[in-house]
C-alpha cells in the first residue's frame, strides 16, 4: 500500500502492525502462550479471531484484556489471522499456501513505529474518548 492511497482502513493498518511485530519476533500466537503474556501483563496488544470453535475462548481472552487493561482488535476469520502471523507457507508467486488457523495473538514488541501503528493508536484513543 503505497502513501497516496487515502487513510489506511484499521484491517490494513493491523496487517501491517503485525508484519513488523513478526519480523521483530513480537508476537506470540496461539491461546496457551497468548493467554501467559495477557495473565504477565507483558502485551502491548491482542488480535481475537472471532471464527473459533470453543465459544469459551473470547470469554477467557476479553476478560483478560479488560481485567489488564488491554487493546483488544477482533478479526472475523482465523485463517486470516493465522496467515498474517506467519503460520502459512508463500509460494513462488508470494501466496500464501498451507495457512494455519490461529484463534488468539498477541503482540509484545511492535517493532519499528509505522504509520499503521498511528492508526490503530488512533482508534484505540477515539475508542477511549468516545466511551467517557
Amino acid at each position: 500500500m503505497s502513501v497516496g492511497d487515502g487513510p489506511m482502513s484499521l484491517m490494513d493498518a493491523l496487517r501491517e502492525v503485525l508484519k513488523n511485530a513478526t519480523i521483530a519476533d513480537g508476537v506470540t500466537r496461539g491461546l496457551r502462550e497468548s493467554c501467559k503474556k495477557l495473565d504477565k501483563r507483558e502485551a502491548l496488544l491482542c488480535v481475537l479471531a472471532e471464527s473459533t470453535d470453543e465459544k469459551n475462548i473470547p470469554k477467557l481472552v476479553e476478560a483478560l484484556c479488560k481485567e489488564h487493561n488491554i487493546n483488544l482488535i477482533k478479526i472475523d476469520d482465523a485463517k486470516k489471522l493465522g496467515e498474517w502471523t506467519g503460520l502459512c507457507k508463500i509460494d513462488k508467486e508470494g501466496l500464501a499456501r498451507k495457512v494455519v488457523r490461529c484463534s488468539c495473538a498477541v503482540i509484545h514488541d511492535f517493532g519499528k513505529e509505522s504509520q499503521a501503528l498511528d492508526v490503530i493508536n488512533d482508534h484505540f484513543k477515539r475508542t477511549v474518548s468516545g466511551d467517557a
